[in-house]
């Protein structure tokens, strides 16, 4: 039996004087031993913690006591160590920052896409009138992403909106969308309701719960995760790896930091590679003083570094993906 357990949720629902709420909230969890990233704001939760079973445990029955929260669905993963190193529970004006912040305009507590459990999604994605549509940013779908599903070139969800208009050709069809684990979903099917998009729908739980509940079935490749494993396995029915090193092209499915810090450049790299560039992104990036040590892994505690705006610029194409993924989507 696993000694530590992962918990990924989120929960559109009011809160009154967040910030404080914010504060009193990354008390509670220090006090359970907890580690993860919580987002808190004024229209709901969005975390992903990890801890001992019992802390995991406790933590759900707080949620839930609470009551504004009843709805709360937790993805639950067993895993061998905490999947954080740090407690951070920050506030935001968005528990994903879409710019639709508006509850005039887009409410996820009104009116979203219809909500499909893992095993409707499978059996209604393949059917002609259906288009599987992928809301994550460009670094999660490149390392995986459903078999046929159209993809945008977006660095972050809030690019979302301005988006939509290279799908006025879907519109007739029906639109089934998806994300991690949900949260995104919920205003993506709720903006494209509001511009005329009929029939939409949405995974409900995401990729993570399909690949619980539904074996992952034509997701090929891993999914990208905001903690430190990086990519998880989902599909146990026919896998595949579709992500390539970026130094040589050989397939891969594992994703490190530069090892130059002011880089910090997060990309696929094959274990070859990782050892000839010594962690690092480019010879350039290989070459300069006071770089961290590559231990083969490629993981590194975050620290704030100085904005590159070269290495910016860089990323924006799109088989570049953004600095500090763990951040990206806050």
């Amino acid at each position: 039996m696993a000694q530590y357990h992962t918990l990924l949720y989120y929960c559109y629902s009011p809160i009154e004087n967040a910030e404080q709420f914010a504060a009193d909230h990354l008390e509670f969890c220090k006090s359970l031993g907890l580690v993860g990233r919580i987002i808190v704001a004024e229209e709901g939760l969005n975390g992903t913690v990890s801890g001992t079973v019992e802390a995991c445990k406790a933590y759900m029955d707080t949620i839930y006591a609470d009551g504004r929260f009843n709805h709360t669905e937790f993805k639950i993963d067993e895993v061998e160590e905490p999947s954080f190193i740090k407690m951070h529970c920050r506030y935001k004006p968005e528990i994903v920052h879409s710019g639709l912040r508006d509850p005039k305009e887009i409410d996820p507590t009104k009116k979203t896409g219809k909500h499909l459990e893992p095993k409707e999604f499978m059996e209604m994605k393949d059917q002609e009138d259906v288009v599987i549509l992928d809301v994550r940013s460009n670094y999660e779908h490149t390392v995986g992403r459903f078999k046929n599903a159209v993809t945008l070139d977006i660095e972050n969800f809030r690019e979302f909106p301005e988006k939509v208009k290279e799908l006025e050709h879907l519109k007739g069809k029906k639109i089934l969308t998806y994300c991690t684990g949900g949260i995104k979903c919920e205003k993506a099917s709720a903006l494209l309701l509001k511009e005329g998009f009929e029939e939409v729908y949405q995974l409900h739980g995401g990729i993570i719960k399909y690949g619980k509940e539904a074996g992952g079935k034509d997701f090929e490749g891993d999914c990208y995760v905001f903690d430190n494993r990086v990519t998880v396995p989902v599909n146990t029915v026919n896998p595949t790896v579709i992500s390539t090193c970026r130094n040589c092209g050989t397939q891969t499915k594992k994703m490190i930091n530069c090892a130059n810090a002011k880089c910090n450049e997060h990309f696929t790299q094959c274990d070859e590679c990782g050892w000839k560039f010594d962690g690092c992104c480019s010879t350039e990036c290989q070459s300069v003083p006071n770089k961290r040590e590559y231990d083969g892994t490629g993981y590194y505690v975050k620290v704030p570094q100085p904005v590159n705006v070269e290495k910016i610029s860089k990323r924006k194409h799109k088989n570049f993906p953004p600095k500090n993924k763990m951040e990206a989507e806050a």
